[in-house]
């Protein structure tokens, strides 16, 4: 047996004495599992980011456990067991990769996430809509990245940058006009439509904008940390000019 497959069996037999010996693993629903795994899947995002690859092996783990929690709990229900979710996305893979498993010839990746989407379309599951496989609790930015993402495999895309960022200009124009009254339902639809726009604009020049805004949310916290480890005396005493010396500081570095 290879090594892998000798792993990954000691973790479903681990899994097996959990859920008949431990108290607080036998308790567990796939309900109350849901939120540890969506802080499991944020830690491995974070490792991830810092280059972490001890921290993203053991987040991997982590996740690991969480799959094979589900499948314990399924298996236990009658319902279907680890082996089935397995062969169900190898059945995919091969499915959906026809230019590896079939005789379809493609040019680049982009031909590929086109094919993608046509057959898992005509896979059906009852929503034919492109855009019906996106979470609908995925975070709002990634969320409209993944639409956008999607509708653009069936040709719903623009031509060129210029086109994507006049479009951005037009949002700016729009959201400033909104900010000159005092409808505050109104202001909020056009920041939406430029947040909106400016994630498209990023996604057509190849910037993901959930790794774009959380390096700045990590520079950010680094440089206000420094203010806060670097001040004579409490903040709330202190001027912006003085923060802001200390921000200068903290970029330096």
């Amino acid at each position: 047996m290879k090594p892998q497959l000798e792993a990954f069996d000691r973790l479903l037999t681990i899994m097996d004495e959990l859920r008949e010996q431990c108290p607080w693993d036998r308790k567990q629903t796939m309900e109350s599992l849901r939120n540890l795994t969506i802080e499991e899947t944020y830690e491995l995002a974070d490792a991830i980011l810092e280059k972490d690859l001890t921290g993203v092996k053991e987040e991997i783990g982590d996740l690991l456990l969480h799959m094979v929690f589900y499948a314990k709990i399924a298996d236990e229900q009658k319902a279907w067991d680890i082996s089935d979710a397995l062969h169900s996305v190898c059945d995919k893979l091969v499915h959906r990769h026809p230019h590896i498993y079939g005789d379809v010839k493609v040019e680049d990746e982009e031909e590929v996430k086109r094919n993608w989407e046509q057959i898992k379309q005509k896979e059906g599951k009852g929503n034919r809509s492109v855009l019906g496989g996106v979470p609908k609790s995925l975070p709002a930015m990634v969320k409209a990245y993944r639409m956008q993402d999607k509708t653009k495999q069936v040709g719903f895309e623009w031509e060129n940058s210029e086109q994507v960022w006049e479009k951005v200009e037009e949002e700016i124009g729009e959201f400033k006009e909104a900010m000159a009254t005092s409808n505050a339902q109104h202001q909020e639809e056009e920041f939406g439509d430029l947040l909106f726009s400016l994630i498209n604009y990023a996604r057509f020049t190849g910037i993901d904008p959930e790794t774009a805004l959380e390096r700045v949310n990590q520079k950010f916290k680094k440089r206000f940390e420094y203010i806060e480890a670097h001040a004579d005396r409490d903040l709330t005493e202190m001027s912006l000019a003085e923060m802001d010396a200390l921000w200068n500081q903290a970029k330096e570095q």
